[in-house]
């Protein structure tokens, strides 16, 4: 695989937007083996055209991002952005950017930027966990590979842009109740020459839908590999704390305090390997079982 066509870099190509109009974007879709198109997906390409409708020198980055998700995605057609210029005030400018495929609305968020200030600071500290060297790659076997439907085979050995090695990896086939709790390192599989922290923001939005509902699933024994179990991501929000890079190690550290009503709640904190608290997420998701689960 040549550099040009890397992961890594076929990220950035997929959150790199055509401009239609000064406010109007054009995202392509790309198939990773799910059903739908991938949240993350939508999340990243949505901060992309918040972020280019904004003033590159006044210095203001995106702080927080809100959304929901409204429709399943399409992945054989591109996605239209759309962004209203909410506000542009003395110290924070808000964007909100409604996502449109074949003339209906699938997704919407808003997102809010800042320029950097100095300020009363503190933090979480990092939770107690081997570095990621000491971590193995999180892997399925060839065998167990195989009992899954071809579309959850793609998604499950397709080699993505992100490394992920989990601390404490379940058996997605056959779950055990546990702890709603997880952690695991990841990282871009590929080092990316561009420092902006625009596309890095939206690459860590990319990355941090995988993995986030899940967690909600653990004290249920229940997968969203297994048949008659019914997953989908309703909103979304992250905030950005401090400055980061998605090609070194990030720990993700998620809990999920409730699940109800065929939803549950995952938040998640993410580290720089200085433990320095660099974005918080929180999703809630639709988790609904059958009576046709094995």
């Amino acid at each position: 695989m040549s550099p040009d066509h890397a992961p890594a870099h076929e990220l950035v190509e997929l959150l790199t937007l055509e401009r239609l109009e000064e406010d109007l974007f054009r995202g392509q879709s790309r198939d990773i083996g799910t059903k739908y198109v991938f949240g993350g997906q939508v999340l990243g390409q949505a901060l992309s055209a918040a972020q280019a409708t904004m003033d590159a020198g006044n210095g203001r980055l995106s702080h927080s991002l809100h959304a929901y998700f409204l429709r399943a995605g399409d992945i054989d057609a591109p996605i239209v952005y759309t962004v209203d210029r909410t506000r542009d005030g003395g110290s924070f400018s808000v964007r909100r950017v409604t996502a449109i495929q074949h003339g209906k609305v699938i997704f919407f968020c808003a997102c809010s930027f800042q320029a950097e200030e100095d300020g009363v600071q503190h933090q979480a500290p990092m939770p107690e966990v081997p570095p990621p060297e000491d971590v193995p790659p999180t892997q399925i076997s060839a065998e167990e590979l195989a009992k899954l439907p071809p579309k959850i085979q793609r998604w499950m050995n397709r080699s993505g842009p992100f490394e992920f090695r989990r601390v404490h990896p379940r058996n997605e086939l056959n779950p055990q109740p546990q702890a709603p709790v997880q952690k695991a390192w990841f990282r871009l599989g590929e080092r990316v020459e561009s420092d902006s922290p625009a596309l890095q923001r939206a690459m860590l939005a990319y990355a941090s839908d995988f993995g986030l509902l899940g967690t909600a699933t653990y004290p249920h024994a229940i997968s969203y590999y297994q048949p008659g179990v019914q997953m989908a991501s309703l909103d979304h929000a992250i905030w950005f704390h401090r400055p980061f890079r998605v090609d070194d190690w990030l720990l993700y550290s998620i809990d999920s305090p409730s699940a109800q009503s065929s939803r549950g709640l995952a938040r998640g904190q993410i580290f720089n390997r200085a433990g320095e608290l660099v974005a918080s997420v929180a999703q809630e998701g639709l988790i609904r079982v059958t009576e046709t689960k094995a």
